[in-house]
C-alpha cells in the first residue's frame, strides 16, 4: 500500500479538476510574463516579506509555478492508465509542433526561437517513462538511453529542460511512495513555497477521471496550450504597437 501525503477524505480533485488548476494557473503565469512584465502598475511593489518586494507581476508569476508540476504529474497518469500509448505520445508531438507558431511569435514576433515549448518536455518525459518501462532490467541500455534523452532536451532547448524530463521520470518512479516525492520533487524547482503547493494538489487527486472524457473534450485541453499563447501574443501587439 503506498504512502500518503493527505488522509483519504481530503482526495477530493479528480484528474479533470487538476487539468483545469494546471491550465488555469498556466495562464495567470503566461499573462504576466508576456503582457505584464514592464508595466508599471503590475510591477509596483504591494507589500513586502521580509527582503522581497511583492507585486502582482510576482504574485502572479509565482502562482504559475504550480502548473508544471501538475502537467508533470498527469503525464505519469496518462502514461499509466491509456491504452495506446503510441496515440497518447503522438498526440504530445502533434501538439507540440503546433504550439511552437504562437510560442515563436509570442517571445520573438517571427517564426523562430532558441527556446521550445513545454509540450516538447512532456512529450520526452513521457519517452523517459517509455524507455525506463521497456530497459529497467537492462541497466547499460536504459542509462544510456536515458542519457541520449536528456541530451536530446538540451540540445533542442526544451523549456525546463534535462531538469523537466527527469522531473516527470522521477514523479513516475516514485508514484507509491507519494511523502517521499514530494519532499524531493520540491526542490527540484526554484519556487519552493510553489511546487510545495502543487505537489498537495496532487495529493489531493482522487484517482477519477472526471468530466474531461470525450475526445472532443480532450482535444479541447490540448488545443487550450497553443490558442491561449496565440491569444496572448495579438494581446501583446496590439498593446505594445
Amino acid at each position: 500500500m503506498c504512502d500518503r501525503v493527505l488522509p483519504e477524505k481530503y482526495r477530493v480533485i479528480s484528474g479533470s479538476g487538476l487539468k483545469i488548476i494546471a491550465l488555469t494557473t498556466m495562464i495567470i503565469d503566461h499573462t504576466a510574463a508576456f503582457i505584464l512584465r514592464g508595466n508599471d502598475f503590475a510591477v509596483r511593489p504591494v507589500f513586502t516579506l521580509g527582503p522581497l518586494s511583492v507585486s502582482i507581476y510576482l504574485l502572479m508569476r509565482i502562482t504559475g509555478r504550480i502548473a508544471f508540476p501538475i502537467y508533470c504529474f498527469l503525464i505519469t497518469e496518462g502514461y499509466a492508465h491509456t491504452h495506446d500509448k503510441k496515440k497518447y505520445g503522438t498526440n504530445l508531438l502533434v501538439f507540440a509542433l503546433i504550439s511552437e507558431i504562437p510560442w515563436d511569435l509570442v517571445h520573438t514576433g517571427r517564426l523562430f526561437y532558441q527556446k521550445q515549448n513545454v509540450f516538447f518536455t512532456l512529450f520526452l518525459g513521457f519517452l523517459a517513462i517509455y524507455i525506463y518501462e521497456r530497459f529497467k532490467e537492462d541497466k547499460g541500455r536504459l542509462a544510456l538511453s536515458l542519457l541520449g534523452l536528456l541530451a536530446a532536451a538540451f540540445l533542442i532547448k526544451a523549456d525546463y529542460g534535462c531538469r523537466g524530463v527527469g522531473f516527470i521520470l522521477f514523479l513516475y518512479i516514485m508514484r507509491e511512495k507519494n511523502i517521499l516525492q514530494a519532499i524531493i520533487g520540491s526542490c527540484f524547482f526554484d519556487k519552493v513555497y510553489a511546487v510545495m503547493a502543487s505537489f498537495v494538489i496532487i495529493n489531493m487527486y482522487s484517482g477519477q477521471r472526471g468530466f474531461i472524457r470525450s475526445k472532443p473534450a480532450k482535444y479541447a485541453f490540448y488545443a487550450a496550450y497553443p490558442l491561449h499563447i496565440l491569444l496572448l501574443y495579438f494581446l501583446k501587439t496590439k498593446y505594445s504597437g
